[in-house]
């Protein structure tokens, strides 16, 4: 096991090389004047002024020079300085709690309804109950999630009051369970499936037949052996939704006013803040890599006869 971990924790930083070479190359491409953008689209800026901000922040130095400065950086925990001369990871700071606990409250919507739904659906196979759970998630699949957002902003948070409209002032987790609920439509019908047809199949698996015969109820057999069985694919999903989740929020922070990492990102974009976007990108990278091998060493959890050599 430990080995397996090292060697995991090795490739990861190829990976992490490649992806964020990718990041930095997309947005040193960005069309736009990150100088004129941070004086403002009105302001003249001297060219005394503007190589000294360019040679503050690296701009006037060739792009793999610009990159190569980052890594260092980065292999030592710095996730470098923004236009406005504040370290990005201090924006990290202060936005990941509201993206944190989005990401999570989303995740548990999807794990618990889309796992409930589909052992609901399978166990009522070629009923109405399946048909009516496989109609709902194809609704919610055809239906884009910030157009629900909107809808469900409207009903439920503006005019009918129940729950906050947008902003964080409520705390968790009344601010964040209508946003929540409207991200957690992107994952939600595929882990149900996932776990309808999973659950279908171990039914029809030798073991259970000879549950059966052992006497045993079938709340037992579903609940102790089919279900865990099931559950192996459906974490895999989980977490790599979990680990999307960090980074496909921007639309739904900025709907319902939530100043979380997503929003940081559009921000920069929008003011060609280079530093923000990739050093935020690059921490949802490494969160997004960590919950996948977090995920693989659940696997011999899950199951024994799994080994993780």
């Amino acid at each position: 096991m430990g080995r397996y971990v090292i060697r995991r924790l090795l490739l990861m930083i190829p990976v992490l090389i490649g992806t964020t070479l990718v990041l930095y190359a997309a947005v040193y491409a960005l069309p736009g004047d990150p100088v004129q953008a941070l004086a403002g689209p009105n302001q003249l800026v001297p060219d005394a002024v503007r190589h000294a901000i360019e040679a503050k922040f690296h701009l006037d130095q060739p792009f793999l020079s610009q990159y190569w400065n980052y890594l260092v950086g980065l292999a030592h925990g710095d996730f470098g300085i923004d236009l406005h001369s504040t370290p990005v990871w201090e924006i990290i700071k202060a936005s990941w709690p509201v993206t944190l606990k989005l990401a999570v409250t989303t995740w548990v919507i999807e794990a618990v309804l889309g796992v409930a739904l589909g052992v609901l659906a399978a166990l009522r196979a070629g009923k109405v109950t399946d048909f009516v759970v496989l109609a709902g998630t194809t609704a919610s699949m055809g239906v884009p999630y910030f157009i629900v957002a909107f809808v469900v902003k409207l009903i439920f948070g503006i005019h009918l009051r129940w729950l906050p409209a947008s902003g964080i002032e409520n705390g968790w987790p009344a601010s964040y369970l209508m946003p929540a609920f409207c991200l957690a439509l992107m994952g939600l019908p595929s882990i149900s499936r996932l776990t309808r047809v999973s659950i279908l199949e171990n039914l029809r698996a030798d073991y259970v037949d000879t549950a059966v015969a052992k006497g045993l109820s079938r709340a037992r057999i579903v609940l102790r052996h089919v279900l865990r069985n099931s559950l192996i694919p459906v974490v895999s999903m989980l977490g790599l939704t979990f680990g999307g989740l960090m980074g496909g929020t921007v639309l739904i922070e900025g709907i319902f006013n939530l100043p979380g990492l997503g929003d940081q990102v559009y921000q920069g974009i929008r003011q060609h803040n280079g530093p923000v976007v990739v050093g935020i990108s690059t921490l949802l990278v490494l969160v997004f890599l960590l919950v996948n091998l977090l995920v693989d060493l659940l696997y011999g959890v899950l199951d024994p006869r799994i080994r993780l050599e």
